[in-house]
């Protein structure tokens, strides 16, 4: 299977056109979502047989499946709510990146925040990139306003 060019994380309604987005325009696109039972089931399978079908978007259901799915260096695009999330989502994905890797916010955290993750991947060789996003559901689609913001490696 061809490898993918980037990783995308969080598939609400801003996270789906990015990835479709990403897909019209020529890239490899995998995406996981998490599962929360009653609440958050079958995104990634829903999303893949709609809105993707066709594009080529990768789904994935496992984290893990999800990383390998990756071309290395591997650029993992996080669609998910400012705070808590984006932490306890790192301690998920950290054991399973490589050096050289990049880790890219897309939502809107505080930049304390984003200082510190930076400063964290960092000291472990990999990047982490706060990447303010504008545009809206339309934007996300269409050509979003993209602010990003960290290692100048990255």
């Amino acid at each position: 299977m061809e490898k993918a060019d980037i990783g995308l994380i969080g598939l609400g309604v801003m996270g789906q056109n990015l990835a479709l987005n990403l897909a019209d325009k020529g890239w490899k696109v995998v995406v996981w979502n998490r599962t929360v039972p009653g609440k958050e089931e079958n995104v990634v399978d829903n999303f893949i047989a709609n809105r993707a079908k066709g594009k080529g978007i990768i789904g994935s259901n496992e984290l893990t499946d999800f990383v390998e799915a990756l071309k290395a260096p591997r650029v993992i695009l996080l669609m998910v709510q400012a705070g808590p999330a984006v932490d306890e989502l790192m301690d998920k994905l950290l054991p399973l990146l490589d050096k050289g890797d990049i880790l890219i916010d897309g939502g809107n955290s505080y930049y304390e925040d984003t200082e510190r993750r930076v400063k964290e991947l960092y000291d472990k060789g990999m990047y982490f990139v706060g990447c303010g996003i504008s545009g809206g559901e339309e934007g996300a689609l269409h050509g979003a306003s993209i602010m990003p913001g960290g290692a100048q490696e990255a």
